[in-house]
């Protein structure tokens, strides 16, 4: 009986051998290939001729935000600078769903009736189409309500810096280190933006009890009217605050200057080392001859 069931299984497996054999010996090898062939040079050309709409596509595109008077319709630079980066990201995002679907026909895959039913759709929003969805509208918004532009000085969170793309999904700060952060839209809930106001910076010049504070007065609102024609981005003559204590409970004489976003620490700088050499030159006694510009 032992024997009676090896040969059954030999003649199983000799059948499933020949069946196999005789499969592969009926396949049309050369139709095979030559099937393969094309679709993969069909894949070929589909890349290149993507990317070559990508490359000309990118080039309309910065013709076209070059233009003088597109700028101007847009409210400015950094306006303009804004959308030219959006709409880019626009166009790159749409390409690259059309090579997908592209690429999705060509091996055979039937988009159509994937996209056509429901459970597409779950799929979908498993794999985290909610976030990119919320990214977007807070995008939109971002971009609607003027909240920032491409070239603004920005905090969001923990993170400072010039904003250097607006996406989609993703806001690019750059920061001061050279440091490029991807924001996510959906996580920016308040944003800081130091480029839409002129901005204030104390000049503190330090002093001791003795010093003549009339003096430095005259000192100072003299310098004024040729600081103003000469100090990049001073909006007008500094004010004077006067005697005060800085954070660190020193004695300072301290002058306000009002300047444009962005140059309020070098004006800074420039304006304390006029305030000193003018008091050096008068000799007027201060606090080892010294003083300390803070912005805020």
């Amino acid at each position: 009986r032992n024997n009676f069931m090896e040969l059954l299984a030999s003649t199983s497996l000799t059948n499933q051998a020949s069946q196999i054999s005789h499969y592969f010996s009926t396949l049309n090898w050369d139709a095979i290939v030559k099937n393969l062939g094309d679709r993969i040079l069909s894949i070929l050309l589909a890349f290149v001729i993507f990317g070559a709409i990508l490359w000309v596509g990118k080039l309309i595109i910065d013709a076209a935000f070059h233009q003088t008077r597109r700028i101007q319709v847009l409210g400015g630079t950094h306006r303009a600078a804004t959308f030219h980066a959006l709409t880019l990201n626009i166009f790159r995002y749409t390409c690259y769903f059309f090579l997908l679907y592209a690429l999705l026909s060509l091996i055979g895959v039937p988009v159509g009736t994937l996209l056509a039913g429901a459970g597409i759709f779950s799929i979908a929003l498993g794999l985290g189409a909610q976030g990119f969805v919320s990214d977007v509208v807070n995008g939109f918004f971002i971009l609607l309500e003027q909240q920032i532009d491409v070239g603004d000085v920005v905090q969001i969170g923990t993170t400072k810096g010039t904003v250097a793309a607006i996406g989609l999904r993703t806001t690019q700060v750059l920061s001061a280190d050279g440091t490029l952060t991807y924001i996510q839209n959906r996580n920016i809930t308040m944003v800081q933006n130091f480029s839409r106001h002129n901005l204030t910076a104390n000049v503190d010049i330090q002093i001791t009890p003795t010093t003549p504070l009339d003096q430095v007065e005259a000192i100072v609102k003299k310098a004024g009217p040729s600081l103003l024609k000469e100090v990049d981005g001073l909006i007008k003559e500094p004010d004077v605050t006067g005697p005060t204590t800085d954070q660190m409970g020193r004695l300072v004489f301290r002058v306000v200057i009002t300047t444009r976003s962005g140059t309020q620490g070098s004006a800074a700088a420039t304006c304390l080392a006029t305030y000193l050499k003018d008091l050096n030159d008068a000799e007027v006694p201060l606090d080892n001859e010294w003083g300390h510009p803070h912005g805020h």
